[in-house]
């Protein structure tokens, strides 16, 4: 009976040691060695935070491309998705309220134009990106607001594109709307 109490003991202390000072020391180094050094990638402007990489924001001005709805309201505390299917009336509500919408924000859109990914919430609510085609779909409104030629607006959309090695391209909405609020400058 000592014997396995001395075992436990024993046992207890190198699972303390691993679980409660090692594995979270390996967490932190990984952390610091991660871009942003586990603090996040900030993105700034003029020496000033206005986001991070990979925390959606919301940008409801229609001279600004605009990200994807989110479940959380943008809460970066508290990240989720609805949990609602394609069979919820109040999901199929919520969806049709974010077509409405953006064809009002977008006139000459067809419904049928209209990507997914504009209207549907992420799994986290905090999606930061957006497919080319959501973004190709807004070029036309934030070209008129802007007076910026809609072919110079799509260049700056495929600049942004990225294509990652696994899934599909995206671009990130806050680093395409910096980089449009830099153009705009140099037009004025």
């Amino acid at each position: 009976m000592k014997k396995n109490w001395m075992i436990s003991l024993r046992l207890t202390g190198v699972m303390l040691v691993i679980c409660c000072i090692l594995y979270p020391l390996l967490v932190a180094l990984v952390g610091k060695a991660a871009p942003g050094g586990g603090n996040g990638e900030k993105l700034m402007v003029n020496g000033k935070v206005v986001g991070y990489r990979l925390i959606g924001q919301q940008f409801t001005e229609d001279r600004y491309f605009w990200g994807r709805p989110s479940a959380v309201n943008y809460n970066a505390s508290g990240s989720g998705g609805s949990n609602k299917g394609p069979s919820n009336p109040e999901y199929l509500q919520t969806v049709q309220a974010r077509i409405d919408s953006f064809l009002a924000h977008n006139p000459g859109i067809r419904r049928s134009e209209i990507p997914a990914d504009l209207v549907t919430a992420s799994g986290s609510g905090l999606d930061p990106d957006i497919s080319p085609a959501a973004a190709s779909v807004q070029v036309k409104r934030v070209a008129h607001l802007r007076n910026i030629p809609e072919e110079e607006l799509l260049q700056l959309v495929n600049q942004h594109i990225r294509k990652p090695l696994f899934g599909p391209a995206h671009i990130n909405v806050l680093e395409l709307n910096i980089s449009l609020d830099e153009l705009s400058a140099t037009k004025e």
